[in-house]
């Protein structure tokens, strides 16, 4: 069951990359957090939970606000389909 989770998480990984890729990144972390949501009534669903670093150009001048934006564009329906929770760090160069 875990490795399976696992396997999944992994593939949701590879598409969060492949998709924020638009954005240019300097710098991009994706980690499963899933393994720390077991049992949790929104985990239930199968959608995963991950955390995100990311450093892009694209984030110089923006809110906090409008960077979660660009990101939630990227990402696009995989926020209804495959992530249930998305702790988000996002920087411009020379802010991490």
């Amino acid at each position: 069951m875990s490795s399976e989770r696992e396997r999944i998480a992994g593939l949701r990984i590879q598409r969060m990359t492949e998709r924020l890729a638009s954005l240019s990144p300097q710098l991009l972390e994706i980690e499963d957090d899933g393994h720390r949501h077991v049992g949790h009534a929104g985990a239930a669903d199968g959608h995963g939970h991950f955390k995100l670093r990311m450093v892009s150009e694209a984030f110089r001048g923006k809110l906090l606000l409008a960077r979660h934006r660009a990101i939630y564009a990227a990402l696009g329906d995989m926020m209804q389909t495959d992530i249930h929770a998305l702790s988000i760090e996002a920087k411009a160069p020379g802010e991490a």
